[in-house]
């Protein structure tokens, strides 16, 4: 884990409430070794009532531009305030934090299944496995059209599937009802979003008997293990999603117990 301070060299709006930011370090010094799922944690400074870093999914490393891609939600005064930098300005984070998705070894049949903000970790996982030459599926839901992100850069690494509640972009209803689930056969499934989703998500992979790993959104304070804000029940006890997360094997958790 490393403290370091960042320039935005932008800031894309995508929509009503999201935000990209691209963001490289400011003493020019190469970004440290950073894998899917992981996670950084932002000072938010001139924001009299927030005292606590917000946790930030990475989005994407791109190491030849040196640069670390961050999907943001406003939410609250914090996020809020985050995606509110401009350009040229200075923001502080420590980094990378937690663990990550489980590299396959071998090529197989390979789903991601995000909704709202939660996609934000599956573009640099579906990056990563298409840089390893795997093919995967993107399954990516949200309320409606302007919801689903970054779709062209979704469809550079992989088939994209999407599904909207309003039936404004492809299949009508939830993720768990797109006809691909029932179509294809799956070796494993990486899945980030809405507990309700996941869960979901994870009993189809638990019928099915196909290996599935979520990344949780627990809500986090200190992103290191101190605070004890962000525990989940698993079978190996109540553990930090922070340190021991935020990817975890559905197997693990207590979910459909």
């Amino acid at each position: 884990m490393k403290q370091l301070n960042f320039t935005v060299r932008s800031n894309e709006q995508l929509n009503a409430q999201n935000h990209l930011l691209k963001v490289v370090p400011l003493s020019n010094e190469q970004l440290p070794e950073i894998y899917p799922g992981q996670f950084v944690q932002i000072l938010v400074e001139n924001a009299p009532h927030t005292f606590l870093r917000r946790p930030i999914s990475v989005n994407n490393v791109d190491r030849e531009m040196n640069e670390l891609w961050l999907l943001v939600q406003a939410v609250g005064e914090g996020t809020r305030k985050i995606c509110d930098t401009t350009a040229g300005q200075t923001i502080n984070m420590l980094l990378p934090l937690g663990n990550s998705f489980t590299m396959p070894p071998v090529a197989g049949n390979f789903l991601l299944v995000g909704g709202g903000v939660g996609t934000a970790p599956l573009l640099y996982m579906g990056k990563k496995l298409h840089e390893k030459g795997f093919s995967c599926d993107f399954l990516l839901g949200g309320a409606s059209e302007r919801n689903i992100l970054q779709r062209s850069e979704f469809e550079r690494y992989g088939r994209l599937y999407c599904t909207t509640e309003d039936g404004t972009l492809g299949e009508r209803g939830y993720v768990t009802d797109h006809p691909l689930l029932q179509q294809e056969k799956y070796d494993f499934i990486f899945s980030c979003g809405p507990k309700p989703m996941m869960v979901a998500v994870a009993r189809y992979a638990r019928e099915r008997e196909i290996r599935c790993e979520v990344s949780l959104e627990n809500l986090m304070a200190c992103g290191f293990g101190a605070c004890l804000c962000c525990v989940e029940k698993t079978t190996r006890g109540n553990l930090c999603t922070c340190t021991e997360g935020p990817v975890f094997d559905t197997n693990e958790l207590r979910w459909l117990d």
